[in-house]
């Protein structure tokens, strides 16, 4: 499965790159499974996607939780909470 990420902020930062679209191994299925796809490439995406960091995740623009099912051709983002005032 194809799907699109997107990073803003620090983590985009952090990547160097705002976005890319990758092909999901069998069995990477929910936002949280991407997360830990990303994390295994070790290295910034370990730091910057790290489970004890705060971060926010998106799919398809809608905020969501890590059990989320992705789709083909989906975007999931991922960005640092933002407070504003």
């Amino acid at each position: 499965m194809n799907i699109n990420l997107r990073f803003f902020a620090s983590v985009r930062e952090a990547l160097g790159t705002p976005g890319e679209t990758v092909a999901l191994p069998d069995g990477v299925a929910t936002v949280g499974a991407v997360r830990d796809f990303l994390i295994a490439r070790g290295g910034a995406w370990a730091d910057a996607l790290a489970h004890d960091r705060a971060l926010r995740m998106a799919f398809d623009h809608v905020m969501c939780a890590p059990e989320t099912p992705v789709k083909e051709g989906g975007e999931v983002a991922f960005f640092p909470p933002v407070t504003g005032g």
